[in-house]
């Protein structure tokens, strides 16, 4: 799928989910509105002039300000933008909800093992990168973040998702990875900090399930499917002896 930019991202189902399956480089709303750059505070982020934590209206920044990177983990995006009204996502996606982003780690087995899953293996994107089989494929690397108080932190130890769920007029829900183990971690966290993004694709209802569109039974009939919010369907009635 391609954003705004012309920046192509692969996909991935996991279950009944679509994913994208790198994080999000786009400088564009879905409208072609400008997602503005902070580049202030010097490589650690809190520096001298640094404007990142008094920010109430969206913004990206780069790990460091450093565009290998920008190439390597995508940008870091506080809340205001990352549930702008204009949609940070490719169109037809979307911003997971914090229920998405729980039914993606439920499908995974739970919060106790969900993280292995998700995470890209080997020490080139994490450190320690302690149970990581990245058997679902969302090969999720440990691109750090931008604080509330402007400072980078915990790359290559952690990664932190945003969800469009708000907790409070100051908080919202993110999903967060570590290096040194293989759980997943839903916290809330102050809307100004910097975060990656994941898109999920938009469930259409009435139409083809993603994935499988027809699926054939054991004598070989096939069967239309229809997608029903999470659920895939066949469309006819089974005809198998």
């Amino acid at each position: 799928v391609k954003d705004i930019d012309g920046n192509t991202y692969n996909t991935l189902q996991i279950g009944e989910q679509c994913w994208t399956k790198e994080n999000l480089k786009v400088t564009k709303y879905s409208d072609g509105s400008t997602i503005p750059l902070d580049n202030s505070g010097g490589t650690a982020g809190n520096g001298s002039g640094q404007t990142w934590s008094t920010l109430k209206t969206g913004a990206r920044t780069v790990y460091g300000h450093d565009n290998n990177n920008l190439s390597t983990y995508g940008y870091l995006y506080n809340w205001y933008a990352a549930s702008d009204s204009r949609n940070i996502c490719p169109s037809g996606w979307h911003l997971p909800s914090d229920e998405e982003l729980t039914t993606l780690t439920t499908y995974l087995g739970g919060s106790t093992v969900a993280g292995g899953k998700l995470k890209a293996t080997g020490t080139t994107y994490w450190s320690n990168n302690a149970g990581a089989s990245n058997t679902s494929g969302f090969t999720a690397l440990g691109s750090g973040f931008r604080s509330a108080g402007s400072e980078f932190s915990n790359i290559k130890t952690g990664t932190f998702f945003w969800s469009s769920s708000s907790k409070s007029t100051v908080n919202a829900w993110q999903l967060f990875l570590t290096d040194n183990d293989n759980l997943t971690r839903r916290d809330s966290s102050r809307n100004e900090n910097g975060f990656s993004i994941r898109c999920v694709k938009d469930v259409v209802n009435n139409t083809p399930c993603l994935g499988t569109p027809t699926v054939k039974d054991i004598d070989g009939n096939t069967y239309n499917t229809v997608q029903i919010g999470g659920q895939c369907w066949t469309k006819e009635n089974l005809k198998v002896t």
